[in-house]
Formats: C-alpha cells, structure tokens, sequence
C-alpha cells in the first residue's frame, strides 16, 4: 500500500511529460563539462559509493549529463520536495490548520457543566502563546468554571506516532518526533512534539549547571545532570529520553564561565504535552477546571468556543523546505489523508499523494516513498523522478511559493540559505541555486534549479548512497559549481563546515546523525 509502482502513464498531459522526460536522452554536454564531470565523479570518496547525477535543461527537458540516472537510491530529504509539490496540488497553498476549543456541556453562568475541549487541527506551528491566546479567549467568552476536566483530543490523525523503519535510536531526536493532530513546537523553526532545554554552567566548576524546560508545564522528569567543567574546557553535554515514557536523562559538562546552550528532545505523547500547557493557561487566566487531563475524542454536539489557525501552506513552506522540517512534513502527508481520503494517516496519505504524481505523470521509473521526510531507509528513488517533478513543478500555479521556500546556495541568512547557508560560498553557483539537501548516515542528496548566468536554467539531481569514511559533500558541490562555470573545479578536500546548532541535516553529514 506504501509503495508507487512504475505503473502505465495515463492521461495525455502524462504522456507530454513522459515524452519531454525521455526525448532528450542524448546527452548534450561539451565534452570539456562532460569530461570534468566524469573526472570529479571519479573521486576517492565515491569508491564503492551508489552514485546518480542528472541534468537537464528546465524548459526543453534536453538531457546535459546523466550517470545511472535510473538507480533507486535513497532521497534523505530531497524527498521532500515530493511531499511539498502534492501538498501544494492536493490541499493548495492556501490551507491552514485549525486548532479548536469546545465547551462540551450546558453553561449556566460562567460554570461549564461538562469537559473543555482542546481539539488538535494538525497544526504544526502551534505554540505555547497560541494556547495561552485561547485560554483567554475561552475567559473572555464568559467561562470561570469547568466542572469537568480538559480533553486532548488528537483524533484528527492516526495513533501511529513514528514512521515506518525510522530509527529506534533516533527517538529522542527532535529531528524525529512523534507525529499527532496535537502538538506544540517551542519556537518558530517548528520543531513539533519538542521540548527545550536551556543549560547554564555555573560560575564554579563542579557545580551542577542550571536546567530550564520549555514549556516549563511540560510532564518530562530530569534525572543525571550537566556539571560544569573548568573554564575553557569542551562542551560535552548530552540529553536522553528513556523509551516509553518522558524520562530526560542528562550527561556531560559545560565549562564554567560559558553562556547557556540550548538542546531540544522529542517526547513521548504530543498531545499531553499540548493538554497539560492548555491547562495551565486557563489557570493564569482564571479559568478554574475541576477535573483532571484526559485524552479523548471530542464527544458529539461540543460547540466551538474558540480557534486558532495556522499560517497557509505557503507560509510554512519555507521553515519546511529551507530547514529541512521533518515534523511538517508528515503532517503534510497525514493533513492530505484527512482532507481528500477520511483519515488521517500514512497509508492514506501516500495513497493520495502516490495517485497525484500518477496522474501528473511523474512516475518515469519505480520508487518506494513510506513517509513524507524522506528519515525512513526503505524510502528510495531515482533522479529521473526527482527531476521531472522539478519540471513539473515550473507549469504550477504555486511555483513561485515552492521555489521561494527551497534553501539558496551560499546565503547566510538562515530563513533564505537555509540547510545551504554555508554550501557553494564562493562558486559561480553561489545565490544562483535553489535546491533540497538530503542527508543521512551514509547518504547525500542534493536536487533542484540552477540558473546559470548565461540566462539558462538548469534541474539537477545527484544522490550518493552507501558512502564511508570522508563525506562526499564537497563533491557533490563541486558537480554542481562546475554545472555553474564556465571553467573545470577541482572538488575540495576540506570537510562541510561544522554543524551549527540546531541542524540535523547539516550533523548527519558530519557523521553524527544515527538515522
């Protein structure tokens, strides 16, 4: 049910694409740029490696170099351009997700005679402010008194938190949440169903250092704790949740004098979370409940005493694509489910999202696509697929959004470089690029749009598989540096720069990612 099988193109706008896709299979490279790719391709760091490179011309679907452009390889993150494009075609860039609360019995008064309902839309930006604005809203509505207690109800989306084969050891991860139609995130990268920890060493060593959780409501128990080490020393914090439940679990060292670092962990159960700091929303803004927490479906008949919506599609696209959110995007894939199939679910959800890049005849080769962000290791595809949703997407109304939101070669802005602020600085591709990195243990990916000066635009795929020892990153950059150039690149030594905190792409291509 979770595969897309090369099926039988339908429909003549599938047969155009297919032709445009499969016409141009001459290469048409010089030789000169043909030959510098082979030569870069060539690299030790590629040995043993699964290698594929394709590149085409945008408008005329012309191939200018290919390598193995049919191997099934895995994406990483490159696939979630393909989530991105059949969210924008299925729910529209327009869709926003909605955040309820019900009174769930008769009023008399400001006394509620029932249960208050806090009923999750799937919003993948909620926040702790969001909460507290509707916490005042139901105030503001009359409301003093709940007799009965406060309902998270996450029905909305399956009970399937994580998705297929992603890695047990990843999950406390908060690149790898679990997925509910209630959640919050704790800033605005949108890192669903997290929690955030704020360190600070203390002014003598052998202290314990100081620990802040937000949300402060949040039902997590630290245990073990942060020392600080002498002034100088190296930063050796780590943070652990223990499975099956929401143990945090502290280690390492700060060195005294440092500022306060911040470490952000997935827990168990969103929707508590979510429920809990709604809770104490009401309390601050007078609202006095009764009962405890539970998590339930709204029951028939509750009335909406409040809501909240999200940005549109459109705005979130950016903190998904440039910063490579994996929480969005399966919220994406479980959001298509519940609007166009009934259920908010992966099997639905790709079901749909499968039938989309069918009917757009986006299916050249066979693929397997499990979840929508690409953590899973039996996702795989090729880069003939990857490329032809890159061409299909410049005939989409919603383009201009879609190519926006992809990370920029070379531009330190985080909200506009994003995973590729530090990638291709100093190349002729530099600002000229707007691609989706991909990155596990042993994969990168890097596919997208080129616009060369020369007024040509170039879509690119190059996906490397089952790599050890030195990254080829910078390889991949120099493939496409050179597409860029007028001149041959030498592909450099030096590994990618080190990770800034808060990215997970860039520390899976470091070697310190288990996923």
């Amino acid at each position: 049910m979770w595969s897309t099988p090369a099926r039988r193109l339908a429909a003549p706008l599938a047969t155009v694409l297919t032709a445009l896709l499969l016409a141009g299979s001459a290469p048409a490279a010089t030789p000169a740029l043909g030959a510098d790719l082979d030569r870069l391709l060539a690299d030790p760091r590629l040995a043993g490696a699964g290698v594929s490179v394709l590149v085409s011309d945008a408008a005329t679907g012309q191939v200018v170099y290919q390598h193995d452009p049919d191997a099934l390889l895995l994406p990483a993150s490159t696939l979630k351009t393909v989530t991105a494009a059949a969210a924008l075609d299925l729910l529209g860039p327009d869709h926003r997700f909605s955040t309820q609360v019900l009174a769930a019995g008769p009023r008399t008064g400001g006394r509620l005679d029932g249960d208050l309902v806090l009923r999750g839309g799937g919003d993948p930006s909620l926040q702790e402010s969001d909460l507290d604005a509707l916490a005042a809203r139901v105030a503001a509505a009359g409301v003093t008194e709940v007799t009965g207690g406060v309902l998270a109800d996450a029905s909305r989306y399956d009970g399937v938190p994580l998705g297929a084969a992603w890695a047990w050891d990843d999950q406390a991860a908060y690149y790898s949440p679990q997925i509910s139609a209630l959640t919050l995130t704790t800033d605005s990268d949108d890192d669903v169903g997290s929690v955030r920890l704020t360190l600070t060493p203390d002014a003598a060593s052998g202290r314990p250092a100081a620990v802040r959780t937000t949300p402060a409501q949040a039902p997590v128990r630290i245990s073990g704790q942060v020392a600080t080490g002498a002034p100088g020393s190296a930063g050796t914090v780590q943070v652990d949740r223990r499975p099956g439940g929401n143990e945090l679990v502290l280690s390492g060292s700060l060195p005294a004098g440092a500022g306060p670092t911040e470490e952000w962990v997935a827990i168990d159960d969103p929707a508590r979370l979510a429920g809990t700091v709604f809770a104490a929303a009401l309390a601050r803004h007078g609202v006095a409940v009764r009962g405890g927490l539970r998590e339930q479906p709204a029951p028939a008949g509750a009335a909406v005493l409040a809501a909240h919506d999200s940005p549109t599609l459109a705005e979130l696209l950016p903190p998904f694509l440039k910063l490579s959110n994996n929480g969005i995007a399966e919220h994406l894939v479980k959001e298509i489910g519940a609007v166009r199939g009934g259920s908010g679910s992966w099997p639905v959800g790709l079901g749909l999202l499968s039938d989309d890049l069918h009917r757009n005849g986006l299916e050249p080769t066979p693929a397997r696509q499990v979840d929508g962000s690409g953590l899973s290791r039996q996702d795989l595809t090729t880069g003939r697929r990857l490329v032809a949703l890159l061409r299909y997407a410049r005939t989409r109304p919603w383009f201009a959004d879609w190519y926006q939101a992809l990370p920029v070669a070379g531009d330190p802005r985080r909200m506009v470089g994003g995973t590729l602020s530090d990638r291709l600085r100093g190349t002729a591709a530099e600002g000229r690029v707007h691609a989706k990195t991909g990155s596990l243990t042993g994969v990168t990916s890097l596919a997208g749009y080129l616009d060369r000066a020369d007024g040509r635009t170039l879509v690119f795929s190059v996906l490397v598989n089952d790599f050890v020892g030195e990254s080829p990153t910078p390889v991949v950059d120099a493939v496409v540096a050179r597409l860029a150039s007028e001149t041959a690149t030498a592909a450099p030594r030096a590994e990618p720069p080190a990770p800034p905190a808060h990215d997970w792409e860039a520390a899976c291509a470091a070697g310190a990612c288990g996923s």
